[in-house]
């Protein structure tokens, strides 16, 4: 009975890790601006936005803008 318990505790430890993408998460449910700004279609600029672009928020924690086409 030991050995499944000690199997399962193996099993449930390889299993726990964060799969890929898991880093966009900053807090419980929130997600980092960078990655709200990609899902809109922009990119993060820290020089100003190229011609015909808009800002449409922040990037890297307010450190850049968000530029949408």
């Amino acid at each position: 009975m030991r050995v499944l318990h000690l199997l399962l505790l193996a099993l449930g430890l390889l299993f726990s890790q964060l799969g890929p993408g898991a880093g966009q998460l900053t807090a419980l449910g929130q997600w980092s601006d960078s990655y709200i700004c990609a899902r809109k279609g922009g990119t993060c600029n820290l020089s100003p936005c190229p011609l015909y672009n808009r800002v449409e928020g922040t990037c890297y924690r307010g450190k850049a803008k968000c530029c949408i086409r």
